[in-house]
């Protein structure tokens, strides 16, 4: 099997929530790994590969450096689903298409 990954993965575990459009209750969740292109989650949520998913990553001051915290909403695809993994829910692995930064009000 090829690896289809690109850009280089940081293991983060950052909170996460995930925007359903088909439901009204957004899940949450943990990132497992981070990188420019994709996202890897762990959340009690059911996404089907090749559905469009829109979620918000929150980055905490100990990672950017600042002094809040920062959010990015992206907007994506689900390319890899994976069976439950105890405690922490599927696995899913997604592709980021678009993202940007949301300044606090």
């Amino acid at each position: 099997m090829s690896e289809a990954r690109t850009g280089k993965r940081f293991p983060l575990e950052l909170p996460i929530k995930i925007h359903k459009e088909d439901a009204g209750a957004d899940s949450k969740g943990l990132t497992g790994n981070l990188s420019a292109a994709g996202v890897y989650i762990r959340a009690d949520a059911s996404l089907e590969v090749g559905s469009p998913v829109e979620f918000e990553i929150t980055l905490p001051p100990d990672v950017t450096g600042g002094q809040e915290n920062v959010v990015i909403q992206c907007k994506g695809r689900v390319v890899r689903t994976d069976p439950a993994g105890g405690d922490e829910g599927r696995g899913v692995a997604c592709v980021i298409d678009s993202y940007e930064f949301v300044r606090n009000a």
